[in-house]
């Protein structure tokens, strides 16, 4: 109140003066219009920004669950879980590129399947990867070296078996257990235990007698691992399945873990004074050449599994482990029978501590017969198998 007597009225938001209370009221609806926007705008930024952040974290979420799939479905495939076939079904196809590219006549891939199927319904391998009489060529190629092998000792004797069209890329572990039954199948000491067994069976058939090693109860948490099952898959096995299906046979057998390199360079010295001492056991003698009755051991490692044979003690006294390799065909280990080799075939075999430096190896060393009693016994161990660990 004023001058004049106007009446003045102040707006209690900014303090503008006013002199009309009406034109005062739109003034301070505006006000209070301006602040219910600007606080509504804040809310719906705030809502925005975290459908935004939900919306980038599903879809960081989406993108890693599908990133797990692949790799899962890489996995499978690696190890032939992925239910793409068997045996079988992979030597067909082979065989059907092979016509394709002509490599193979028609007829021949008749007469191939044909075989083939008679095999599998047998159960029993067809021999045509099979290299027989290494040992016994080798046995007389030592006896008249005279350069730099002080000692060697040999297995009984081993067939070699290469992979074939069927299991090519991920066979070696049943290719070797083959190349192991050859040599138990040539000792008396196991007719009785192979006695169902006097023929080397089909990859497809060793399959089979894994899955009824583990429905004996042998390795469930391996047989896990495969759902219960292998045949007509492309499953890789390795050493823990070879003990099922050994021990399930009545096989004595132990599995030795070289978890670890014991040597510079990540080399593995003790493997090879372990299997120095597996052969010269029993077998020791001033003799240089010593065919001795033990059969081959199986050698696992990531990727791969190979036979050792034998292994030379170099005058130097370095060791030298002698390897039958699946990978190895046929026409190069038929090298080796030449009884006139002057030795360089033999790079074939030959592996000394500095070739084997994966970080781990495992090895299946057979050792007798087990009783029905022991049997049950290592198959209730099984159960909660350990291996035994070199430290």
């Amino acid at each position: 109140d004023i001058g004049n007597d106007e009446q003045l009225y102040e707006c209690p938001m900014c303090s503008l003066t006013c002199t009309n209370i009406q034109i005062l009221q739109e003034h301070v609806d505006l006000h209070l219009e301006e602040h219910s926007f600007s606080e509504g705008g804040n809310i719906r930024d705030l809502e925005l920004a975290q459908w935004l952040q939900t919306e980038e974290d599903n879809r960081q979420r989406s993108e890693e669950e599908k990133r797990e799939r692949e790799e899962f479905k890489k996995l499978q495939r690696q190890y032939g879980l992925d239910n793409s076939g068997g045996y079988k079904q992979q030597f067909l196809k082979s065989m059907e590129k092979e016509v394709d590219r002509g490599k193979m006549q028609p007829f021949e891939y008749h007469k191939r399947k044909a075989d083939m199927m008679e095999c599998l319904a047998f159960g029993i391998d067809d021999g045509k990867t099979k290299t027989s009489g290494v040992i016994e060529a080798l046995c007389k190629y030592y006896e008249n070296e005279n350069k730099d092998v002080r000692h060697v000792w040999l297995s009984t004797g081993v067939d070699h078996f290469h992979s074939s069209l069927g299991d090519r890329g991920w066979g070696c572990g049943y290719r070797n257990f083959q190349m192991l039954l050859s040599s138990l199948l040539q000792n008396s000491s196991y007719d009785d235990c192979l006695r169902d067994t006097m023929l080397i069976p089909s990859i497809p058939k060793i399959q089979s007698m894994i899955e009824d090693a583990w429905r004996e109860g042998f390795d469930p948490h391996g047989a896990s691992h495969f759902n219960n099952r292998l045949h007509g898959s492309k499953a890789w096995i390795g050493a823990c399945e070879i003990y099922s299906l050994l021990t399930s046979l009545r096989i004595k057998c132990q599995i030795i873990d070289f978890h670890k390199p014991t040597g510079p360079m990540g080399t593995h010295p003790r493997l090879f004074e372990w299997v120095l001492r597996y052969y010269s056991t029993d077998n020791e003698g001033v003799a240089k050449v010593v065919c001795t009755s033990k059969p081959p051991i199986y050698l696992q490692h990531q990727g791969h599994s190979r036979t050792i044979v034998g292994i030379e003690e170099k005058k130097n006294k370095t060791l030298c482990l002698l390897l039958f390799d699946p990978g190895c065909p046929s026409q190069e280990m038929q090298k080796l029978l030449k009884q006139n080799s002057d030795g360089t075939t033999l790079r074939l075999l030959r592996k000394f501590v500095g070739s084997l430096k994966e970080k781990q190896y495992q090895i299946v060393a057979v050792d007798g017969i087990l009783s029905l009693e022991e049997k049950a016994a290592r198959c209730h161990a099984s159960r909660v198998l350990t291996s035994e660990k070199i430290p």
